[in-house]
C-alpha cells in the first residue's frame, strides 16, 4: 500500500506547473525578429531596384547600337547620291523620326605613298552618329574611289 501512495505523490508533482510561468500565451514578434525581417526586405528591394535600373540602361544602349549603324549607312548612301566634289563636311539631326540622334560627316583626301596616284581619287568619309548629347556615339569610317 505504501507503494501506491508514493506513485500518487509523483503524479501530483508532475502535473503541477511552476509558479513563475506566465499563464498568457505569447503572441506577435520580438523587436529583433522585426528588425531582421526589415533588413532582409530592404536588401532584396535595393537589389531588385538596381537590377531594374541596369536593365533600362542596357535597353537604351542596345537600341542605340542597333539603330546607329543603319543611320550611318543611310548618311553614306545620301552622300553617294550627291557629287563628291560638291560635298563638304556637314552635320545635323535625323528629324522627328529619330529624336535625339545627331550626325556629323567629315570628308578628307587620302594621302598614301603605297597607292601612288590612285590615292588622289580616294576619299575618306567619317560618319559619327550620336545620341542624347553624346551619351552614346557610333563612328563609321569608309573609303570611296571617285574618278574625275
Amino acid at each position: 500500500m505504501q507503494k501506491i501512495a508514493t506513485s500518487n505523490r509523483e503524479q501530483g508533482t508532475r502535473n503541477q506547473e511552476p509558479a513563475t510561468r506566465n499563464l498568457q500565451p505569447d503572441f506577435g514578434f520580438t523587436f529583433l525578429e522585426i528588425m531582421v525581417a526589415l533588413t532582409i526586405i530592404a536588401i532584396v528591394l535595393v537589389s531588385v531596384y538596381r537590377m531594374h535600373a541596369q536593365t533600362i540602361s542596357m535597353n537604351y544602349a542596345v537600341r542605340f547600337y542597333a539603330t546607329a549603324p543603319l543611320l550611318a549607312q543611310l548618311k553614306i548612301a545620301e552622300i553617294e547620291t550627291i557629287n563628291m566634289e560638291d560635298q563638304t563636311d556637314d552635320s545635323g539631326d535625323f528629324g522627328n523620326e529619330f529624336p535625339g540622334y545627331r550626325w556629323n560627316i567629315v570628308i578628307d583626301d587620302v594621302e598614301s605613298e603605297t597607292f601612288g596616284d590612285i590615292a588622289e581619287d580616294l576619299k575618306e568619309i567619317d560618319v559619327v552618329v550620336s545620341f542624347n548629347n553624346d551619351e552614346f556615339t557610333y563612328n563609321l569610317r569608309t573609303y570611296r574611289f571617285i574618278q574625275d
